[in-house]
């Protein structure tokens, strides 16, 4: 009898946690955590942070659906040793289960100086129309969102009013004020968190 009781109970309970388990859609904007990591440190790459261990933290027991990574590729003429490094980075990236990177095209400019520089072309837009799509077909019931991008204030707007939980990881430096009161959950991304996921090849660094 003991037995029988303690077998519903456990049943019970796997029950009421696969009941509880969100569905995660993980978003990262590729430029503005670049961004982020700078302003904490000049020296900080992002192709040294551990994006995989850093999720796997972020989704605790939920279920991850997808991950969703944006930035764009330097063209080789121009840098090969930062288009080489990117590279072997963003392949890093697509090793990661269910880890998908979009890259955009990056333009050349000229400031008032005359000198060239270069921007990330189509990115928020890759970004926006994956969440909506994911939102319209009923992918996720939480999206997390790496950025603090201000320009993604109304895409967070029409995906809460779709009955969607939005959690958003920023930077200080890199977060629209407006943006994160858009949120239902925030979390700050600090020196302390990005030393803890440094990614080190096989040695994962506390």
């Amino acid at each position: 009898m003991t037995k029988i009781a303690k077998s519903e109970s456990e049943d019970s309970h796997v029950f009421i946690s696969k009941i509880s388990e969100k569905r995660i859609c993980v978003y990262i904007d590729g430029a503005n955590f670049y961004g982020g990591l700078t302003s904490i440190n000049k020296r900080f790459s992002d192709s040294k942070f551990d994006f995989e261990r850093y999720i796997k933290h972020l989704i605790k027991e939920d279920k991850l659906i997808q991950i969703y990574y944006y930035n764009a590729l330097i063209k080789k003429k121009i840098n090969e040793k930062v288009w080489r490094k990117q590279s072997d980075f963003f392949n890093r990236l697509r090793r990661i289960p269910k880890c998908k990177v979009s890259l955009c095209t990056r333009k050349s400019r000229l400031n008032i100086l005359g000198e060239e520089y270069h921007t990330i072309k189509g990115d928020d837009i890759f970004l926006a129309l994956d969440m909506m799509e994911d939102c319209y077909n009923n992918k996720f019931d939480k999206a997390i969102l790496i950025s603090g991008d201000g320009d993604f204030t109304e895409l967070l707007k029409r995906v809460k009013s779709k009955g969607k939980e939005i959690e958003i990881c920023y930077f200080k430096d890199c977060a629209s004020g407006v943006l994160l009161k858009k949120a239902d959950n925030t979390k700050l991304i600090t020196k302390k968190i990005v030393n803890k996921f440094f990614w080190r090849g096989n040695q994962q660094t506390i």
